[in-house]
């Protein structure tokens, strides 16, 4: 069974088709890269895929739970990072970590987990600041880290390295093999040729909102 399975998906703007109906798969322990020119539907198809916004049509199935009816199951193996990931203007970096470890029932060990992972991508001496004062590479860092801090079966990234220096860039697709490693699945959006070379097992091309095996 597929760990993310989509099933005649397909999104309205209004009259505009920014999906047309489309199947997809990703299996476990599989890297997929989704490519495409802007306006031809990646992220609208990202949003459907993580629950963030419902389709016109079609079904979504995440580790053989329905997303739109069985949401709760299916979110504890769903995290969704966008190319501009979202904060609470209140809360620290680190609460932020707190907040989503907690909410995911993944409190134990929070502290020395969040440490590593803040160091690994560059974060720990910004960890007490609020988000306004995270430069975009920052917040896309920490964007990538909320969804590590938690447990996840099924990554979904919007654009993620589009503001990544180069030695967070080599530590976040070691970090892609590893999760590949332990039967994770990974579906990302990019620009980057760079990342389909020794990384991706399937890569899809979007075009006018129809998706195609390249």
């Amino acid at each position: 069974m597929p760990l993310l399975e989509a099933v005649q998906l397909s999104h309205l703007y209004g009259s505009f088709q920014a999906l047309a109906p489309l199947d997809l798969s990703i299996n476990a322990g599989e890297i997929a890269v989704l490519e495409g020119p802007n306006g031809s539907g990646k992220t609208t198809l990202m949003l459907c895929l993580s629950g963030l916004m419902h389709p016109t049509t079609g079904d979504v199935r995440v580790d053989g739970h329905d997303l739109y009816r069985d949401e709760v199951e299916a979110m504890r193996c769903l995290a969704f990072v966008p190319d501009v990931p979202r904060f609470y203007n209140e809360m620290t970096a680190w609460e932020h970590l707190q907040f989503l470890a907690l909410a995911h029932s993944a409190g134990e060990g929070f502290e020395g987990r969040a440490e590593i992972l803040l160091k690994e991508f560059g974060l720990w001496e910004a960890r007490d600041l609020l988000p306004g004062h995270l430069s975009r590479g920052m917040g896309l860092k920490l964007g990538l880290v909320f969804a590590l801090i938690r447990p996840y079966k099924i990554l979904l990234l919007d654009e993620p390295t589009s503001a990544l220096d180069a030695k967070s860039r080599a530590h976040f697709l070691q970090l892609l093999n590893e999760v590949r490693g332990r039967g994770g699945s990974v579906l990302l959006s990019t620009h980057d040729p760079a990342l389909k070379r020794g990384l991706a097992d399937r890569v899809f091309l979007m075009e006018a909102g129809h998706l195609l095996a390249n």
